[in-house]
């Protein structure tokens, strides 16, 4: 039973170390292969129509462009012309042009029920710069009840109506899920309610991915977490 446990124990851990390792290869290898086959195929095989045109031999040059190890020269050109799309679309003309785009899908039949799902994971990944923009600091404060602690990214100061009804200043703050971060639910608390946490706001997405197991190295004794509970105002109820 002991050596069954220890077997198990080994395995786990031997598992744990080699997982994010295989992993990482694999996403870069299906990103390798997705673009080689999906884009850059066509590159290469536009290379090959176009020396041909200017008096080479089709064989040759397949056997040069597509069959050899220069076939990656159709890889490097597709990420070539994916950063000119990226730049392109950083411009206010692309801008532009990419909003009446992607006003026609939205207005599609079928691609309107699917693209805006997809647009929002690949935004979330994809533009740190502007997620940093929209989320201005992590935060902690008490959710769903008292003495249950929820960690949150503020992302405005709240409705006026309301703060000017109550006479506090709201923050409104946006809970995301766990483990797919990728949606959640926005709630409007009293500023005072709310304690500034010292993590970034990618830190704060690791500790939300991995459920609470990846807790950046600062925040793990807590400390400074309970002088700022115990600081709170009517802090001394709980």
């Amino acid at each position: 039973m002991a050596k069954a446990g220890r077997f198990k124990h080994y395995f786990l851990r031997g598992l744990a170390v080699l997982l994010p390792t295989v992993l990482t290869i694999w996403i870069i290898l299906w990103g390798y292969n997705f673009i080689n086959d999906k884009i850059s195929i066509h590159i290469k095989r536009g290379i090959v129509f176009l020396i041909k045109l200017a008096g080479g031999s089709e064989e040759e040059l397949a056997r040069f462009w597509v069959d050899t190890t220069l076939s990656a020269a159709g890889f490097v050109i597709a990420l070539g012309l994916v950063f000119v799309l990226g730049a392109f679309l950083a411009s206010v003309l692309g801008r532009t042009l990419w909003r009446g785009v992607e006003r026609l899908m939205m207005n599609t039949p079928l691609l309107k029920q699917v693209y805006p799902y997809v647009k929002q994971v690949t935004d979330f990944f994809f533009t740190q710069e502007d997620t940093r923009k929209m989320f201005s600091k992590v935060v902690a404060f008490e959710y769903p009840r008292k003495g249950i602690w929820s960690i949150g990214y503020v992302t405005g100061s709240g409705l006026r109506k309301i703060a000017e009804g109550v006479e506090k200043e709201f923050v409104t703050v946006l809970i995301p899920t766990s483990p797919t971060p990728v949606s959640g639910f926005v709630i409007m608390v009293p500023k005072e309610d709310t304690i500034e946490l010292d993590m970034t706001i990618e830190e704060a997405l690791r500790f939300i991915i991995s459920v609470g197991v990846i807790v950046p190295g600062e925040q793990d004794g807590a400390k400074s977490l309970e002088w700022k509970i115990h600081s709170l105002p009517g802090a001394d109820r709980h």
